[in-house]
């Protein structure tokens, strides 16, 4: 099993070059093709109402049409900087692509990323010039496939260093499946859990054992969270064992519960420094 196709829904943001670079060092774990697709929120978030009258105004389609063709030239811009090939046929190695089309709302970066092995999104911000939560939920609540977070700064490696964020569920015993390709390649992977933030279920020392039968040497740490929530421990321990991706299963709590009281994978996604496999 490998990670041959990424898919990255492209917008032009504050945070699209760290996108580009954290798809880049992923696609050369795996001499993988890359695939650009321009992205924009849905139809109800950003139709405007005539406010003398009930109707919509129309949006400006020639706009959005100069709006993807500036992302589409952003995106292959750095992959020629990089010295990556467009993709011929079949598409093969290292290389990419760009799917043609005007701009599609996140429910088709969800239907489009069924395709590909991961799609790669942005930390999430509440601010316009940054990547949007509604993209990055989309794909990995829709897609079926597992979606690689990149952090507002492009990191400077990927996958050397692994941190497996276990919380003994069924949500990371998956993410973890998932995740084999990147951890067979990783140079020390480790299975981190935070004291209070389980549910019932095997031991990280059970996990670490059981990576180390498939040949992947895993070491077990378990840390007190000393007072911080469980997303902030995990970031903590993570940055401490000098990590350079975090593997978690997403939402263990409904996705409601965590809106309201919070949760470990909420955290991670408003405020990672780090890359984020995850899955749910």
């Amino acid at each position: 099993m490998t990670m041959k196709t990424i898919l990255i829904p492209s917008e032009q943001h504050e945070m699209f070059g760290s996108i580009l670079a954290t798809a880049e060092l992923f696609a050369r774990r795996f001499d993988s093709y890359m695939e650009g697709l321009a992205a924009w929120p849905s139809f109800a978030s950003f139709v405007a109402v005539d406010p003398m009258g009930a109707a919509a105004i129309p949006r400006d389609t020639w706009q959005d049409a100069e709006l993807a063709n500036k992302t589409r030239a952003a995106f292959e811009s750095f992959m020629k900087e990089r010295g990556i090939a467009a993709a011929g046929t079949p598409r093969k190695g290292l290389s990419y692509g760009w799917s043609e089309g005007e701009p599609v709302a996140d429910s088709f970066v969800a239907s489009r990323g069924r395709v590909f092995d991961i799609t790669v999104v942005g930390r999430p911000s509440s601010t316009s010039a940054s990547p949007r939560m509604s993209t990055l939920e989309a794909a990995l609540f829709e897609s079926g496939r597992p979606i690689l977070i990149a952090p507002p700064q492009p990191p400077t490696s990927l996958g050397d260093n692994v941190v497996i964020a276990w919380n003994q569920s069924s949500e990371t015993a998956r993410t973890v499946a998932l995740a084999m390709p990147i951890l067979a390649k990783a140079k020390q992977v480790t299975v981190l859990t935070i004291e209070g933030g389980i549910v019932p279920g095997p031991t990280g020392r059970e996990l670490a054992d059981m990576l180390t039968v498939n040949g992947i040497a895993a070491n077990e740490l378990t840390k007190s969270s000393d007072g911080a929530s469980t997303g902030q421990a995990i970031l903590a321990n993570a940055a401490e064992l000098g990590a350079d991706l975090i593997v978690k299963g997403a939402y263990t709590q409904s996705r409601i519960r965590q809106m309201i009281f919070g949760g470990a994978t909420s955290h991670l996604l408003w405020a990672t420094e780090l890359p984020i496999f995850m899955a749910n």
